[in-house]
C-alpha cells in the first residue's frame, strides 16, 4: 500500500516537472518570436464570451474588462443541492514594447449560498476567488500582415466571393500564474498558492463581421487540480454598433467537468466604450446552471501610428543614401 503511493507521488512529481518545463518553454517562444501585431480603431474586448481574442489590445492602450453576474446551480442526484448567489469578472489588460504584446491581470469573484437539501436543509455561506491570474500574451502570427486585399472593380460577386486563405487563422499564445487561497471552496482539497496556465489561440476573421476564435487551455499546471479548457467563439458583427455571439466552453479535469453553452451580444456605445451581455446555461444535472451576466470594457487609448514613424525612418535612410552616393560622385570628380 505505502509503494503504491510512493509510485503515485513520484508519477505527479514528474508529471509536474513535464508541466513546468513546457511553460518555460513557452516563455522562451513568447519573448523570442517575431513581432506580428493589430492595432484596431475601435475597442477589442474579450467580453462577453470567456474566450480570448488572438489580438492585443495595441501598445500604450490600457484596457478595462468588468462584469457582474447572478447565478443558479441545481444538482438532482446525491447529494442533492442548490445554488444561489453573484459574482463578479473582471479584467486589466496593457499593451507595451510591442504590439502585439500585452499584460494582464483577470480574475473572478463570487459570494453564493449552497444548500443542501436533506430531512434538515444545510445552508452553506461561500466567498471566495474561483480563480486569479497574472498573465501575458502575445500575437506569433496574422495571416493579414503587410497584405492588402485586391478590388475587382469590375465584378462585385468576385470581391464577395470565399477565398481559401481566409481559413489561415492568427496565432497567439499565452501564459500565466494563477493564485489560490486555502480553503477555497471553488478548488479541489489541497489546492492553493501558485499554479501555471498557458494556452494557444486561434481567430479568423471572414468577410460580413464573421470572426471564429478557439482557445485551447491547461489551467493550474503544477498543482493537484489540472484543467483542460477548450472554447469556440462564433461572433458576427451586425452593423457598426452591436454585435452577437455563441459559444462552446468545455471543461475537463479531476475536480470538475461541464460543457456550457452561451449566447449574449455587445453595443458599442463609442470607439473606447462597449456594453454587453449574455446567458450561459449546460444540460446536465450534475449540477445544472444557469448565469445571466451583464458587462462594460473600456480602454484609455494612448496609442500612436507606428507606421509614421517607421516612415520617418525610410526617409531618413534615403537621404543618408542620397548624400553617399553625391559624395561619391564628388571625390571621383
Amino acid at each position: 500500500m505505502h509503494h503504491n503511493q510512493k509510485i503515485c507521488s513520484f508519477d505527479k512529481i514528474s508529471f509536474m516537472k513535464k508541466t513546468s518545463i513546457i511553460f518555460f518553454y513557452l516563455l522562451i517562444l513568447v519573448v523570442q518570436v517575431k513581432s506580428h501585431g493589430q492595432y484596431t480603431e475601435v475597442i477589442n474586448s474579450n467580453r462577453p464570451g470567456f474566450s480570448q481574442s488572438a489580438f492585443s489590445v495595441g501598445k500604450q492602450v490600457v484596457q478595462f474588462e468588468i462584469g457582474s453576474y447572478i447565478i443558479n446551480e441545481k444538482r438532482t442526484p446525491y447529494p442533492n443541492y442548490e445554488v444561489e448567489g453573484f459574482g463578479i469578472d473582471f479584467g486589466a489588460r496593457y499593451g507595451f514594447l510591442k504590439e502585439s504584446l500585452e499584460i494582464s491581470i483577470n480574475g473572478n469573484y463570487q459570494n453564493d449560498s449552497q444548500t443542501y437539501n436533506i430531512t434538515i436543509p444545510v445552508e452553506n455561506s461561500r466567498a471566495n476567488f474561483k480563480h486569479l491570474r497574472l498573465g501575458a500574451k502575445y500575437l506569433i502570427y496574422d495571416p493579414n500582415k503587410n497584405k492588402e486585399d485586391v478590388v475587382n472593380v469590375y465584378s462585385y460577386h468576385a470581391n464577395r466571393a470565399f477565398k481559401w486563405n481566409k481559413l489561415i487563422p492568427a496565432v497567439a499564445i499565452s501564459g500565466g500564474i494563477n493564485y489560490d487561497t486555502k480553503n477555497n471552496p471553488y478548488t479541489a482539497g489541497g489546492v492553493e498558492g501558485l499554479s501555471y496556465n498557458a494556452s494557444v489561440i486561434t481567430q479568423n476573421n471572414f468577410y460580413d463581421g464573421w470572426a471564429f476564435v478557439t482557445n485551447f487551455i491547461l489551467d493550474r499546471i503544477s498543482s493537484g487540480q489540472q484543467d483542460f479548457h477548450y472554447i469556440l467563439t462564433l461572433s458576427h458583427a451586425l452593423n457598426e454598433k452591436w454585435m452577437v455571439f455563441a459559444e462552446k466552453h468545455g471543461i475537463k479535469s479531476n475536480f470538475y467537468a461541464d460543457n456550457l453553452i452561451s449566447f449574449g451580444g455587445g453595443s458599442l456605445l463609442n470607439k473606447d466604450l462597449q456594453l454587453d451581455t449574455a446567458i450561459t446555461f449546460n444540460f446536465k444535472n450534475t449540477p445544472s446552471l444557469i448565469k445571466f451576466s451583464f458587462g462594460l470594457s473600456y480602454r484609455i487609448d494612448k496609442h500612436k501610428d507606428e507606421i509614421k514613424v517607421k516612415n520617418k525612418k525610410f526617409k531618413k535612410s534615403k537621404r543618408k543614401k542620397r548624400f553617399r552616393s553625391r559624395k561619391r560622385s564628388k571625390n571621383k570628380a
